[in-house]
C-alpha cells in the first residue's frame, strides 16, 4: 500500500445508506424485533410527522425486552415485553448531523457522545439516512485499500 490522502472533506452524504426504515413511537417493540431480523441492521430512527424525534438501537431493544423469548422456558409475561412501545424505550436526545457533516465531523460527534450511529437529517429534521461506525469503517478501508475492503466488508464501498 502506498501513500494515501484521505480528503478530509468527504461528507457523511457521501456514504449515507438511503434506503432508509423508520418506526413511529407507537409501534410495538414485536414491530421493532421483526424489523430488525428482516433487515439485519441495528438501528431505526423514531420518525412522528415525517420529522425524526428519536433512535432505537437493536441493543436498546434486547435490554427491554425478555431474554426467554421463543425458549421453552417462555411464559406470557416475558411474551408481553414485545407489547411495550418505541416511546418506552427510545433515545430521545438526538446527536445527528446533515449530509454537509463531513466524515471528520461525525466520527468526533460520535465518539464525543459515545454512539455508534448518527441520523442524517435535512433542514426540517426530515430523515435522510443513518451513518453507523461500521459505514465510516467500510469507507476508510476504501480508501486505504479498495479491493481489501470490498473483501472485508463483502462488497465494494
Amino acid at each position: 500500500m502506498g501513500d494515501v490522502t484521505i480528503d478530509p472533506d468527504t461528507t457523511i452524504g457521501d456514504i449515507v445508506d438511503r434506503g432508509l426504515v423508520t418506526v413511529s413511537m407507537d409501534d410495538s417493540l414485536e414491530t421493532v424485533r421483526a424489523l430488525f431480523k428482516k433487515h439485519k441492521f441495528h438501528h431505526l430512527l423514531v420518525v412522528e410527522r415525517g420529522r425524526a424525534v428519536g433512535v432505537l438501537s437493536e441493543r436498546d431493544l434486547l435490554k427491554n425486552i425478555s431474554p426467554f423469548l421463543d425458549q421453552m422456558s417462555e411464559r406470557k409475561q416475558d411474551a408481553w415485553t414485545l407489547q411495550k412501545r418505541v416511546h418506552q424505550i427510545m433515545q430521545r436526545d438526538l446527536v445527528w448531523g446533515t449530509p454537509d457533516t463531513t466524515i471528520y465531523d461525525a466520527c468526533l460527534m460520535m465518539a464525543a457522545n459515545r454512539i455508534s450511529c448518527l441520523p442524517v437529517l435535512d433542514e426540517q429534521s426530515k430523515p435522510l439516512g443513518i451513518v453507523t461506525a461500521r459505514d465510516i469503517l467500510r469507507w476508510l478501508a476504501d480508501q486505504l485499500d479498495p479491493e481489501a475492503g470490498a473483501e472485508i466488508f463483502g462488497d465494494a464501498a
